[in-house]
């Protein structure tokens, strides 16, 4: 039931276009310089995915070996995996000064599915949150909700840390220090 929900979560549009990117898209190729497991750099530009939010890199989390590793290279490894295996396709959404914040989607089987759904589902990327604490896309917050109580991927590990909530803290630690 659990994995049904998930992929009903993921599942970002129905039926099968052809091999070709639609218009407006275009193919998100292995070979991409990734920064993050949610941004990369492609022929010279910028992409993030969008409403997305990977584990930071240098944030720890503790495996089950009592092993520390790196969060961020975690979601950066998972991000790779599936434009390897999935090849998916991207479409523009919104700009920033450096960044196109790109929303994508893999051909898994038969199903189209939003890979950003996917990342998070599968516990390797959060729900991006705004300033005032809410997510930038609500339906990702519901999937994050339902990876966090299942456990999957780094929701399994017991320090493992929201990293909005940390990049919060980090801004509100640069704010303080700037009143003084």
């Amino acid at each position: 039931m659990r994995t049904a929900f998930l992929c009903a979560a993921a599942l970002a549009f129905a039926g099968g276009w052809a091999e070709a990117a639609p218009q407006g898209y275009f193919d998100l190729q292995p070979g991409v310089t990734l920064e993050t497991g949610d941004t990369w750099i492609a022929e010279g530009w910028r992409y993030r995915l969008y409403g997305v939010q990977s584990c930071l890199r240098g944030t720890a989390y503790t495996d089950r070996s009592g092993e520390k590793r790196d969060c961020g290279e975690a979601s950066l490894a998972m991000l790779a995996a599936y434009i390897r295996d999935t090849s998916p396709v991207c479409a523009p959404v919104a700009k920033s000064a450096d960044t196109t914040f790109v929303a994508c989607y893999a051909m898994i089987g038969r199903e189209r599915l939003d890979l950003a759904n996917i990342l998070i589902a599968s516990g390797f990327a959060f729900a991006a949150l705004d300033a005032g604490g809410m997510p930038f896309h609500a339906p990702y917050a519901v999937v994050e909700k339902k990876a966090r109580e299942g456990r999957a991927g780094l929701w399994q590990f017991d320090d493992v840390q929201h990293p909005s909530i940390l990049l919060s803290r980090a801004a509100n630690e640069r704010a303080r220090e700037a009143g003084q």
